[in-house]
């Protein structure tokens, strides 16, 4: 059974996130439907498991086909019946047998968006987090660099968190200020090898505190060494958030 690559790109509004759910509309179960119109039933495995409401630009998936395919005509024939679903499939490639979406995966990179404008979004609702006030970047900077490196993030982890350690790696957290109609656009972009539930929305809602002068660079601190999740800032809306890219020691689509 030859195995596939799909880079995936999805508006994560109408679905329940990635994972299948019986019942319940969710990204997995829609590519699984469309891959079943062209005569493959299967699952499809994914880099990450986006929450409900996240957004996806460069999700990557596997899958093990029932035969041979050109992967242009494959992601060609998924993508007519994924319409009109907001996902779609961006790039298709033939992997090893044994490359896993998942666990060949090397780095995940995540961006997070607020719009800081007094006037309600009409366009871009759902894929901005709005706020209603400007943020200092330099100290949100400051704050930011306490969570860089390998910490026991208890504290920014959701309390339905599966994963077996609440210990993780934050290689990056970079926040940047843009313009933006009527506003300004702030942009977290956040790299690890992997994420806690949650995790990034809990770090994003902190931090957020920091731009707005509520908390100090020195209350993130706290927060983090006292492994309580009692202890986190607000958990910023998924409206968001974006998986950007994976990372792979070879890239599948190069």
């Amino acid at each position: 059974m030859p195995r596939y690559a799909f880079k995936i790109e999805y508006d994560g509004a109408p679905f329940v996130g990635w994972q299948r759910q019986a019942n319940l509309s969710s990204v997995q179960g829609t590519l699984e439907a469309a891959l079943a119109k062209v005569g493959e039933v299967g699952k499809v495995q994914a880099a990450g498991r986006t929450d409900t409401g996240v957004h996806a630009l460069g999700q990557v998936g596997h899958y093990d086909a029932a035969r041979d395919w050109d992967p242009f005509r494959l992601s060609e024939a998924v993508n007519f019946h994924l319409k009109p679903a907001p996902v779609a499939v961006t790039e298709c490639a033939r992997v090893p047998d044994d490359w896993h979406a998942r666990f060949s995966a090397q780095r995940r990179h995540y961006r997070y968006r607020i719009a800081s404008r007094r006037a309600p979004l009409t366009h871009a609702v759902g894929k901005f987090w709005r706020v209603g006030h400007p943020l200092s970047v330099p100290a949100m900077r400051v704050a930011a660099q306490t969570l860089l490196g390998t910490h026991d993030f208890t504290t920014f982890r959701s309390t339905m968190c599966q994963a077996d350690s609440p210990v993780k790696t934050l290689d990056a957290i970079e926040i940047s200020e843009h313009p933006y109609t009527a506003g300004i656009e702030y942009r977290f972009e956040v790299t690890a090898r992997s994420f806690l539930h949650n995790q990034v929305r809990s770090l994003v809602g902190t931090l957020e505190r920091v731009g707005v002068d509520r908390w100090t660079p020195e209350d993130v601190r706290s927060a983090l060494e006292a492994r309580d999740r009692a202890a986190c800032g607000p958990v910023a809306p998924p409206d968001g958030l974006y998986l950007v890219h994976v990372d792979y020691a070879h890239d599948p689509f190069a």
